[in-house]
């Protein structure tokens, strides 16, 4: 049985180590999903910054419904009710954080906390942690996944 709270401090970390909001979360699941923590860190890498800094879908959300792919997904085509099961339940997912952060987009979350989306990359400084809100976001879309995960094991 998945621990929740070991999923969520496993995300914050890798947060607070410097990887981005999607490798956090997609990474805190790599033995689940068979993968090497290198590997799922790569997979993910290009997500973080709201897809490549762009701010569009926050990057924990991203991690978040990968993880659910990889290890709830379909691989065949013509399977249209996994698929419709799949679909919803990202929607579910991903209407939980939204319900509870206010917003799914990066830039609407980050500008919700004083914050000025840029596409850039930030530098990890101490003064970037203090004021980011996105290792909430991280913790509890790892806990949304290992809620998940635990109601199908």
């Amino acid at each position: 049985m998945l621990d929740i709270e070991q999923k969520e401090a496993l995300a914050r970390s890798l947060f607070l180590q410097g990887y981005n909001c999607a490798q956090s979360v997609f990474a805190a699941f790599a033995e689940e999903m068979g993968l090497e923590q290198k590997q799922a860190l790569r997979l993910a890498s290009a997500l973080g910054g709201g897809m490549g800094g762009m701010r569009g879908v926050c990057g924990a959300v991203s991690g978040m419904l990968l993880v659910l792919g990889m290890l709830k997904g379909y691989d065949q085509p013509g399977n249209h009710e996994n698929k419709k099961r799949l679909y919803a339940k990202a929607r579910e997912m991903a209407e939980a954080f939204g319900g509870e952060f206010g917003a799914l987009n990066c830039a609407e979350l980050l500008s919700g906390a004083g914050i000025q989306p840029k596409a850039e990359p930030s530098d990890r400084t101490a003064a970037y942690y203090r004021e980011r809100p996105c290792a909430r976001y991280v913790a509890a879309c790892a806990r949304l996944t290992a809620e998940e995960l635990q109601k199908s094991a």
